[in-house]
């Protein structure tokens, strides 16, 4: 099987144990919440690469072996005492790394490797050794902050390559493009004063971090207009998110001109995800991921990285993963969705008046780009 790409995948079975304990979807358990697992546990991530196998695709990608990221990378974004407490945590008998960010016994090295496995992914696309990658990580990176993890995110994955890339690999300019149905606050903290990274995010409207992802919400300093934020209506469909797309990130990528980019990727904005009220299916994604492969050809000879964040719903989310690996790859594998007429029937599926009313608000920041 030659595939008309090259496509880098990374994932590894460590990933999948990292401990985030008995929970009741997000909330804590305890007297009257019934204990149950919580919602960022392993199986989404573990089916999404078992139809990788099932499907034949994971004999088309190019694996690459994760390896663990160093102190000093980390630190590139994180402050010492996040990393100490992680440490800390990690060599006991677990806690909070943050805000609704629990951690388990070796949940640090688990952690290291999760933002290693982005980096030698990075570092494989920088080389020429593959034209794109999709790294399957866990634990997820793109709310956590400088100073804690948050909203199940240890270590800033996405914004680490970003710093490594800008550090050690030679790449001045990189977009960002968020589509994890949550606002990618802890990316956007990154860089919200570095005219260097445009980071874009597209998500459901105040769904989580609560009072985060506004549109005013523009960069500052140097980096003042070098932020845009996406904020949908719940219910949002793939035509919202075609128009999003098509009217503000698209035309925002072309006149930023990147020399990479880095797509923070969660499926919890597909349909019946339980932490996300989107619409988007399979084809949906599949039609975003060709977009930005097209953007990523006209200005960064197909340089394009995608590390995992969200995306809780475990029957459905290996689907929409694989609709996204296909087409990095320009490759079917023939494996149907089964879920897919149902998603694609949802009421509300078209563009919305109220909808393309939000992605309006968002376009007078193209002009900031030139």
């Amino acid at each position: 099987m030659t595939a008309q790409r090259r496509t880098g995948f990374v994932c590894h079975e460590l990933y999948m144990w990292h401990d985030t304990g008995n929970y009741a979807g997000p909330m804590p358990y305890g007297n009257p919440v019934q204990p149950d697992v919580h919602a960022e546990n392993p199986e989404t991530k573990r089916r999404f690469r078992n139809l990788m196998e099932v499907s034949g695709m994971g004999e088309v990608v190019h694996h690459i072996k994760p390896r663990a990221a160093t102190e000093a990378e980390i630190l590139r974004f994180h402050t010492p005492e996040h990393l100490k407490n992680v440490q800390e945590i990690s060599a006991g008998t677990g806690g909070d790394a943050g805000f609704f960010t629990p951690a388990g016994r070796g949940s640090y090295e688990i952690a290291m490797l999760s933002a290693g496995g982005v980096l030698a992914a990075l570092e494989a696309i920088v080389a020429g050794d593959i034209d794109n990658a999709y790294a399957l990580v866990r634990p997820p990176g793109h709310h956590a902050i400088a100073g804690e993890g948050m909203g199940f995110c240890i270590f800033g994955n996405a914004a680490l390559a970003g710093f490594h890339a800008f550090e050690t690999l030679g790449i001045e300019r990189i977009a960002y493009v968020d589509w994890d149905v949550h606002h990618g606050n802890g990316t956007q903290s990154a860089f919200y004063a570095d005219p260097r990274a445009l980071t874009i995010s597209v998500h459901q409207d105040n769904c989580f971090p609560p009072d985060s992802g506004h549109v005013h919400e523009v960069g500052e300093g140097a980096g003042e207009g070098f932020n845009i934020n996406i904020p949908l209506p719940p219910g949002s469909g793939v035509g919202a998110y075609e128009a999003a797309f098509d009217q503000v990130v698209v035309p925002a990528l072309d006149s930023f001109a990147p020399e990479l980019i880095i797509v923070p990727s969660g499926f919890d904005a597909g349909a019946y995800d339980p932490l996300g009220r989107m619409q988007m299916h399979s084809d949906g994604y599949r039609s975003l991921a060709e977009k930005l492969i097209a953007a990523a050809e006209r200005h960064c000879n197909g340089r394009l990285l995608m590390t995992h964040e969200g995306g809780y719903n475990s029957w459905t989310v290996p689907f929409f993963g694989l609709a996204v690996m296909e087409t990095l790859a320009g490759y079917r594998t023939g494996t149907e969705d089964p879920f897919l007429p149902l998603h694609a029937g949802l009421g509300g599926q078209d563009l919305q008046p109220h909808q393309q009313a939000a992605v309006d608000q968002a376009k007078p920041l193209l002009k900031a780009l030139g």
